[in-house]
């Protein structure tokens, strides 16, 4: 067999943090309305899209954005917890603002290299980098030569997308500065392990 896997990763949908940008993080915040709309998109394209595998980060955002596409394309949602997005400590919960007020520079600190400044009490970016591409590697070998949704989070997928691709951690931030819901980065994983960046936020197409 030598076909390549192709991953669609994609973050969970809307939460009701998201109009005031708080950072969820490990928190278990529950979607919206939208987010909900968004599961339900998704779920259409998942009807068609030819999927061998469905995975889904254990908090219930990711979860429950996961559900509907996993029922559409006929398929078990397996749920990994090495998906769950990165705990950001004392950061959880709050905006930038509020960081920038109650947290004694780190908040600015973080701006400036999120790598080797994390938030207080968060978790170590490198280690969520490291479980989330285990994650990833773990599911193309699961289903080679088939197509898999992956529903995860922002950060940990922008922390994944720099380590798969040789790229500086540190960057994350400003080199992919927003990952929309429901999208997110579809790649080429070989049987090397090797993986390549076919797309990133652009509309799902079966």
């Amino acid at each position: 067999m030598t076909d390549a896997t192709e991953l669609v990763v994609v973050r969970h949908g809307e939460t009701v943090w998201h109009a005031e940008n708080r950072y969820a993080g490990s928190s278990d915040v529950a979607l919206t309305e939208e987010g909900v709309r968004q599961a339900e998109e998704l779920a259409r394209w998942a009807a068609t899209a030819g999927l061998s595998g469905v995975v889904s980060s254990t908090l219930s955002r990711s979860a429950r954005t996961a559900a509907p596409a996993g029922e559409a394309a006929g398929l078990p949602v397996a749920a990994d917890p090495r998906l769950v997005e990165q705990d950001f400590g004392q950061g959880e919960g709050l905006t930038s603002r509020e960081m920038r007020e109650r947290l004694g520079g780190a908040r600015e600190r973080f701006e400036l290299d999120p790598l080797r400044n994390p938030l207080p009490g968060s978790e170590d970016p490198v280690k969520v980098a490291e479980r989330g591409a285990a994650a990833l590697a773990d599911a193309a070998r699961a289903h080679p030569g088939g197509r898999v949704l992956v529903v995860a989070h922002g950060t940990l997928i922008r922390l994944v997308l720099c380590r798969l691709l040789g790229m500086d951690a540190s960057r994350y931030r400003r080199a992919f500065p927003k990952v929309g819901n429901c999208r997110g980065a579809r790649l080429r994983w070989t049987l090397e392990d090797e993986a390549g960046l076919l797309g990133f936020n652009e509309p799902l197409e079966a």
